[in-house]
């Protein structure tokens, strides 16, 4: 399968909004842009975004509803490569190490048994 055409930055915008959204109307993306073009515009962006072969839409009445072609399991994993990749260079302790810096949530007991068990199945396969 043949990667798919890079996004803008507007473009990444919608994507992510249509990720989080599941299926979403060109009003309801636009409601939750942080700074909204015009509807039009938003429009414009989702219809190159399905040239692209980014999202696929569908007729809902009198709106169309517009979703990621991609699974969100894989487009989850290509950006954390390319994150793992771009940032860490390529290092999943350094990513793990600053996931567990920033410490945006408190690590519970059931997620470090969780972590612990994944680390320990990774090294039984020998990942």
């Amino acid at each position: 399968m043949s990667p798919l055409p890079p996004l803008s930055r507007r473009e990444r915008e919608v994507m992510d909004l249509v990720y989080e959204l599941g299926n979403a109307s060109a009003a309801r993306i636009r409601e939750n842009m942080a700074d909204p073009p015009t509807y039009s515009a938003v429009r414009s962006t989702l219809r190159i975004l399905i040239e692209k072969g980014h999202l696929v839409s569908e007729r809902d009445g009198r709106r169309y509803l517009y979703s990621p072609r991609t699974p969100a399991v894989r487009a989850r994993r290509s950006a954390m490569r390319h994150v793992l990749r771009t940032f860490f260079g390529g290092s999943v302790a350094g990513a793990v190490a600053m996931l567990l810096e920033l410490r945006e949530g408190n690590l519970t007991q059931e997620d470090q048994a969780r972590i612990t068990e994944m680390i320990e199945q990774a090294a039984r396969e020998g990942r």
